[in-house]
């Protein structure tokens, strides 16, 4: 059913759904156009829709290449709407989905053009606060890039922001999506450009590995993983590659490069990664060590098993393309940082190797301790009949008296 936005913007049909709000195709008197309708709850705080005024300029003076233009913004009654060119084609986590991982190659391309994205517009001043896969399209009317990648652009510049109100998040609340959240983030420092560099270099290795590097499990522990844990290496990519990885995962902001840096050093990589094939890893279980006997063998009738990657913030909620953003979840204290974290980083399973905590598990440890069992038995055994050789090795001999002496 077609709704007015404001005076310029017919909205027909959706288009996806989030956390802040309903994506529309729409219809405005240069053409088509993108539609980000707010939630009304949204709309409905004032203070909100002053931040949503002030921040009209920067959002407006935001053009490139790779990065999907806001052409209006509307405040009209309980609306409040981002009107946005509309791209033909899907967004990254869509892709993901899909094909799970991607060709080092296209993933190093598609991150590229996001470093870019990001270089415009930390240059004029804006951070974007929420680079994840789902914010990520491909245009599939563009032409192909390196490895068959679509060209991308990066969208929902400004929504962090606007909604990241005090009102709406105190001291002792972050907002974002856990898996992308850089640390200086969780220990409530304030958001600067280092934060996407952290979260697009997550993204890449999303890409590359088919899970996120500090992902899975309790929105809670995800967010001491960013604290506390290294990333774990991934096996088959070049060592220049990993580095630059690794630079920008730094928990260090300042350690981190720059996005025109991370940009143009990307595609340097690109001549080393043509042909190479997706990496071949799985992903790491989502079961502590400690977890191992007591977890379930196989997920609940019904339920999707559970896999490395973005987690819901809402307790209950399914799994879909379009995972919970902005949602406030509480800061962890210091000393809940300084604790490490249950099922953190490690090392990728070998492909095929059974799942911590599920039957094939489970029996492959018992077996381990049948065997353990049987072989200790068999050297108890053995050290037993040793001992009892050994104590009565000289009964066969006539007892020998050492104070005798010879007959004269």
């Amino acid at each position: 059913m077609a709704r007015k936005i404001g005076s310029r913007y017919t909205a027909n049909q959706i288009l996806g759904r989030g956390s802040a709000g309903t994506v529309w195709l729409g219809e405005g008197p240069e053409g088509p156009v993108a539609v980000k309708l707010l939630r009304e709850d949204l709309s409905c705080d004032q203070e909100l829709v002053g931040r949503f005024v002030q921040e009209r300029t920067a959002l407006l003076g935001l053009e490139h290449p790779h990065i999907v233009t806001v052409r209006d913004l509307v405040v009209d009654g309980n609306d409040l709407a981002l009107v946005m060119d509309l791209v033909r084609g899907t967004d990254l986590r869509t892709r993901l989905e899909r094909e799970r991982r991607l060709s080092p190659e296209a993933a190093v391309a598609i991150v590229a053009d996001v470093a870019d994205a990001l270089a415009a517009a930390h240059a004029a001043g804006v951070v974007h606060r929420d680079v994840k896969p789902e914010n990520v399209l491909l245009d599939m009317q563009g032409p192909l890039g390196p490895g068959g990648a679509h060209p991308a652009l990066l969208t929902d510049f400004g929504v962090a922001k606007l909604i990241d109100s005090p009102k709406r998040t105190r001291a002792t609340k972050i907002i974002g999506t856990p898996d992308y959240l850089a640390p200086e983030i969780v220990e409530g420092l304030p958001p600067r450009a280092a934060v996407d560099i952290y979260a697009l270099a997550t993204v890449l290795y999303e890409l590359l590995a088919g899970f996120t590097p500090f992902g899975g499990g309790h929105p809670g522990a995800v967010l001491r993983r960013h604290v506390t844990e290294t990333v774990v290496p991934l096996p088959g990519i070049p060592e220049e590659l990993w580095q630059l990885i690794v630079q920008c995962l730094a928990k260090a902001p300042a350690s981190r490069l720059r996005a025109s840096e991370l940009a143009a050093r990307l595609r340097e990589q690109l001549p080393l990664l043509v042909g190479m094939p997706p990496l071949d890893v799985d992903e790491p279980d989502l079961f502590g060590e400690a977890a191992e006997e007591s977890a379930p063998a196989e997920p609940p009738a019904g339920e999707p098993e559970r896999r490395r990657g973005a987690v819901s913030l809402v307790p209950g909620a399914k799994p879909d393309s379009n995972r919970d953003t902005h949602t406030s979840m509480r800061v962890p204290a210091p000393d809940e940082l300084a604790g490490g974290a249950h099922g953190t980083a490690r090392a990728p399973r070998a492909t095929g190797a059974p799942r911590p905590g599920s039957a094939r598990h489970r029996a492959t440890v018992r077996r381990r301790r049948i065997t353990l069992g049987v072989a200790g038995v068999a050297v108890a055994a053995v050290v037993g009949v040793g001992a009892y050789l050994a104590s009565s090795g000289g009964d066969d001999q006539p007892p020998q008296d050492t104070h005798s002496t010879s007959a004269p």
